[in-house]
């Protein structure tokens, strides 16, 4: 019974994510998702939804300048749900709770999917109400 465990313990770590820091300590690279996300010591504000897409696609950050806001599926990808307040991987600075998506509400286009990384759920508000912000884009090889 413990070798079961042990194995299905060991399995579950190598399915995890596997996050890297760059020397800068401005960004956070996924290596399993080949994600990588805007983590720099600026203070995150708080933005509409659509000021929140036009920052990402206007930000450079480590010489690059291809960031957006990430869907609501890459956003969940940092839930860590074993914690909460934050339920966010500690690799992360963590500034504020709710965060948005590019994700648009199905059901009404005026709304759009948030993660309130407090304790990891994800809901929909108004496009016109304030949250924070974290900029991603893809790793491509050899960059």
């Amino acid at each position: 019974m413990k070798k079961i465990l042990l194995i299905i313990l060991g399995l579950s770590v190598v399915l995890l994510a596997d996050f890297s820091r760059d020397s800068n300590d401005t960004m956070v690279t996924d290596d399993v998702s080949k994600l990588q996300w805007q983590d720099d010591k600026i203070e995150p504000q708080s933005l509409k939804w659509i000021e929140a897409i036009a920052y990402c696609e206007n930000l450079t950050l480590g010489n690059y300048t291809d960031w957006r806001l990430p869907n609501i599926k890459e956003l969940t990808s940092l839930v860590d749900d074993s914690k909460i307040d934050p339920a966010i991987y500690s690799i992360f600075r963590q500034r504020g709770h709710k965060y948005w998506s590019s994700t648009t509400y199905v059901k009404s286009m005026g709304y759009a999917w948030f993660i309130r990384f407090y304790n990891g759920s994800h809901h929909t508000n108004v496009k016109s109400t304030k949250h924070y912000v974290r900029c991603v884009r893809c790793v491509r090889l050899g960059k």
